[in-house]
């Protein structure tokens, strides 16, 4: 019987459908067996039956084991910062030793092994004569070269403890012996004490040589106490150092470099950190050649048009190389000082940020040195008025009681 629908017989299809239902279920079976048995017992069964009892071992690659789970491995606590580099590793038999970087006599390590030899006070001229003191005009030896400076005496009989006053940075064709020191020299020749204000190579008629992260300013106010017993009226033993801006950071760094320096002003001082200083300045510039390094100058680093090209490209990798700076900078070695110190700034200096005297401070108390810091509200780089006659006060005091006391 046909289906009137369909050309194929009704029996034929039925066929093909029982057929494929069964192939369907011998498959599904075939799959369980695989599950449950593995595939290498049905597969020998199979070629066991289909070659007469032939037993084959099908060999699987070995399962991969599970990741054991393991708890990360706890982390030795990374070491505080040393307050210094650590010391360089002692040299290896056979192996060169390091050399060390062109610049590394103006770190403080390089600074402290050198010797400063001073030399002779000369006066070249009586400038003026005073009730209080009398200003002469002075120069002596330093690095080869000769500095000129202000030297001021009181009229009494001496000697006289010295304050040292470092100036501050003032443009070399603006500047004059004296210049940001004549007033202070002044207050404290009326106190007793003989002042000398060196110019520093580079400013009035000193001569000009190369200075590294102000280290050439260094060289020059170590090599004046060197100096000083060529002065019957100076009392060498007692030296203490006033500094303003740049002057603050060169005294910031004797004290450091130096122990003769018995107490120490730090007056809107530039930053201890010289990282610091080259961010906020800029590096040192040759005067024919000005932008070799950044579109800025900093006029307290002197580079002479006779600098080498090594030397040159070697203070290029110092001013951007961290560690060597690390190295140069008094902040990370205040350790080393044992002069007691006086800070003062005023709280709207935009030349030398009140943060940088703040560091300092914390930094010297911290390390568990005398320090002593003073704020003056509203008050710039340059104190006036009453607050420079209180500034000059607590100057005079804190010099008293630390150059005076005893004597």
């Amino acid at each position: 019987m046909k289906d009137p629908a369909n050309k194929w017989p009704i029996g034929i299809m039925s066929s093909w459908f029982m057929g494929g239902m069964l192939l369907s279920l011998t498959l599904f079976c075939a799959f369980i067996l695989l599950v449950v048995c593995g595939v290498s017992t049905v597969l020998n069964a199979y070629l066991a039956w289909e070659l007469g009892g032939v037993q084959f071992t099908i060999i699987q690659p070995a399962p991969t084991p599970a990741p054991i789970a393991r708890a990360p491995a706890a982390r030795a606590a990374l070491p505080a910062p040393a307050v210094t580099p650590p010391a360089a590793a002692a040299a290896i038999p056979g192996l060169p030793t390091p050399t060390p970087h062109p610049l590394s006599d103006y770190t403080i390590a390089g600074l402290r092994a050198r010797t400063y030899p001073g030399g002779l006070i000369r006066v070249r001229a009586v400038l003026t004569e005073t009730g209080a003191f009398t200003r002469y005009y002075i120069d002596y030896p330093s690095d080869g070269l000769t500095i000129t400076g202000i030297m001021q005496a009181p009229r009494q009989t001496g000697p006289f403890p010295v304050i040292i006053l470092n100036h501050g940075y003032i443009p070399r064709d603006q500047y004059w012996s004296g210049a940001d020191t004549a007033s202070a020299a002044g207050y404290l020749n009326s106190r007793g004490y003989l002042t000398i204000a060196p110019d520093f190579r580079g400013w009035g008629e000193s001569d000009t040589a190369n200075s590294f992260f102000s280290t050439g300013q260094l060289i020059d106010v170590l090599n004046l106490i060197s100096a000083l017993p060529s002065l019957p009226e100076a009392d060498f033993e007692r030296v203490g150092m006033w500094g303003h801006s740049m002057g603050g950071g060169v005294a910031m760094k004797a004290i450091t470099v130096d122990p003769r320096i018995k107490a120490a002003v730090l007056y809107a001082p530039v930053s201890a950190d010289d990282a610091e200083v080259m961010a906020h300045w800029g590096p040192g510039c040759e005067p024919d050649q000005p932008y070799r390094l950044d579109n800025r100058c900093a006029g307290a680093e002197v580079l002479t048009n006779g600098l080498a090209e090594s030397m040159f490209w070697a203070y290029a990798d110092a001013v951007r190389n961290p560690e060597f700076l690390f190295q140069t900078s008094p902040i990370n070695y205040v350790d080393l000082i044992a002069a007691p110190v006086q800070i003062h700034i005023g709280t709207a200096d935009t030349r030398t940020p009140p943060a940088w005297s703040a560091a300092i401070y914390e930094a010297l108390q911290g390390a568990g040195k005398e320090v002593e810091y003073f704020a003056y509200p509203g008050e710039g780089h340059a104190l006036k008025g009453a607050s420079w006659q209180l500034f000059m006060e607590r100057v005079a005091d804190f010099f008293e009681r630390h150059l005076l006391s005893g004597s």
